[in-house]
């Protein structure tokens, strides 16, 4: 067995603010990774720690970036158990999107419709947990109670059934990978 990484956040930006006033949702961003010391998450966000857009497919890490301008921000660290077909499918298409990023945007009509759940979906646009949803969905190593683009952050405390492993701070689980 191999285990994937769901990484929930909820930072303290204006986009995340409104985000959990519109939808009461304890978490706002969700992030995936393959690697046990969490060294690399993938997502789709802001690629500029300062600024909300552009946005797109963006590389994360506990360390640098987003996160270490936001050491406060409250997580949960979830894994999921899965076959090692099943994790290489996953990991393989989101190192497939990452060599194509460019042709990536952020799916900001998206993320309004799936407040509403209204499913809206364009080739190649994201929002965060319609990427991580279409990833876990592709590669079987979930089945979705809907679809990926009506998937939102707080679902995969519900989707994913494998352990919570931490709740917290950012800064806190940079601290602990290693005793994971």
């Amino acid at each position: 067995m191999k285990t994937i990484y769901i990484l929930l956040t909820r930072s303290k930006t204006y986009i995340s603010r409104l985000i959990q006033l519109a939808t009461s949702d304890g978490y706002t961003h969700v992030s995936i990774a393959f690697d046990e010391m969490l060294s690399q998450f993938y997502s789709f966000g802001r690629k500029q720690p300062h600024f909300p857009l552009p946005a797109g497919l963006i590389q994360e890490s506990l360390t640098n970036c987003f996160f270490d301008y936001h050491k406060d921000t409250p997580c949960a660290l979830y894994e999921l158990k899965v076959s090692k077909v099943v994790y290489q499918q996953a990991k393989q298409e989101v190192q497939r999107m990452v060599t194509e990023k460019q042709q990536y945007r952020y799916s900001i009509i998206g993320l309004i419709c799936c407040k509403f759940a209204i499913p809206y979906q364009r080739e190649k646009y994201y929002f965060c947990s319609q990427f991580v949803a279409e990833i876990l969905e592709k590669s079987q190593a979930l089945e979705l109670p809907k679809p990926a683009e009506l998937i939102r952050p707080a679902d995969y405390m519900e989707l994913v059934t494998g352990d919570c492993l931490f709740t917290g701070k950012v800064g806190e689980l940079a601290a602990s990978v290693s005793t994971l």
